[in-house]
């Protein structure tokens, strides 16, 4: 197949969907790669590397699309950026359809088949292609050093001739794959961690990690469906902000990463808390995109409030662009690979089809939210007031 990569246009997205080792192997199996010009320049990829590797590289986006049968973005920047995308050419991208029913729409206008990398399903089989661990293992890095930075004490106890300096205590809310690593550099850097998540093996993962974890006794459990947390009852949330409060007024930095899909961030710290923290303390929230874990984020901003600093940095992984692009370009390939047809067996005639969709696969059906003009995902055709597909099936 021929895939085109295109520049990203969202402000500040530093990131390019495939780098030049990459492309090289994909070129080797046999694929043809047309980068856009410029495309890597911000992760550190420059064009005489993609033109090395074997790409041909565009002068312009129009140049790259030209004869693509897939398009490989990191994120659809609105739907003006499908109107340039050639009729049923086939897009992977994270969309985010159920927030970006204007994207789906403009998707199914252009009959484009759309691989969203923010619906992979998290099974076994899907694991390489899962774009969002990779990015939230960027993400969660990222905030341990933002704390780190941020914070006007050291993380380790040292010993020093000016006497013994005490180590930095920091309590992660949210035990996913981001709240992993920010467990993981913060124990790196020497920290005391404290951890909770609402899922008791997530819990016991923390731990793993030399994380001590929180314990809150809910009457209701937060397991939800395909490992993710689900949003608590009114009741199940003001009891969990009150517990948590306790351990986060004496923390030097909270870094709190709670997600529920499809819904806005849970709110976890109050006003008051924040009021009762411990002057010159740091929260990084990494839920800033979705409203926040804290009720005085400012999304894409860091701001000081009540002496606490609040970190409300948008993409992380942009900020580490040359790693992150790494990550996802390798979860590219893996895909390219999926949906790669099958050679001809002996005696066959090749077959004409470029890109190979089987919506019997679990992977196939669960990440392409549109396909031939209309919408395949069961939450995002509910958001958009559709009635449910007769056959088929959701991430």
């Amino acid at each position: 197949m021929q895939i085109a990569v295109l520049r990203e246009t969202r402000e500040g997205e530093t990131r390019v969907g495939l780098i030049p080792e990459v492309v090289s192997r994909l070129i080797r199996a046999d694929h043809s790669v047309v980068v856009e010009s410029g495309a890597g320049v911000a992760a550190g990829f420059l064009d005489a590397a993609y033109e090395k590797a074997g790409a041909t590289v565009a002068t312009d986006a129009a140049g790259a699309l030209d004869g693509a049968d897939l398009v490989v973005r990191i994120q659809v920047d609105g739907p003006d950026e499908i109107a340039p995308l050639p009729e049923g050419v086939t897009l992977v991208s994270f969309i985010w359809p159920v927030t970006n029913t204007d994207v789906v729409k403009a998707l199914v206008d252009k009959k484009i088949s759309a691989f969203a990398m923010d619906c992979v399903p998290r099974i076994t089989r899907a694991q390489s292609m899962d774009a969002l661990s990779s990015m939230s293992t960027v993400a969660g890095y990222r905030a341990a050093l933002f704390g780190a930075q941020h914070l006007g004490k050291f993380f380790p106890m040292l010993m020093t001739a000016a006497g013994t300096i005490p180590p930095g205590r920091v309590v992660v809310i949210g035990v996913g794959v981001a709240g992993l690593q920010a467990i993981a550099t913060c124990r790196r850097l020497g920290a005391i961690v404290e951890a909770y998540d609402i899922r008791a093996e997530a819990r016991e993962q923390a731990k793993s990690l030399g994380a001590d974890a929180i314990e809150v006794e809910l009457e209701e459990s937060g397991e939800g469906e395909g490992g993710y947390a689900k949003e608590l009852s009114e009741a199940g949330k003001q009891k969990l902000a009150e517990k948590l409060a306790e351990r986060i007024k004496i923390a030097d930095c909270v870094i709190t990463t709670a997600l529920v899909p499809g819904r806005p961030a849970p709110r976890l710290i109050e006003a008051a808390t924040v009021e009762q923290m411990k002057p010159g303390a740091v929260i990084v929230d990494l839920a800033a995109e979705t409203g926040g874990n804290c009720e005085l984020t400012e999304p894409g901003q860091v701001v000081t409030k009540h002496n606490v600093t609040i970190v409300g940095t948008l993409n992380l992984p942009a900020t580490m662009p040359t790693d992150a692009s790494r990550m996802y370009s390798k979860n590219i390939e893996e895909i390219v690979r999926h949906l790669t047809p099958d050679a001809p067996g002996e005696g066959e005639a090749p077959s004409d089809e470029k890109v190979h969709l089987d919506f019997e696969d679990e992977i196939t059906d669960g990440s392409f939210v549109a396909h031939a003009g209309d919408v395949r995902h069961a939450a995002t055709r509910e958001a958009m007031g559709l009635e449910p597909l007769a056959t088929g099936g959701d991430a």
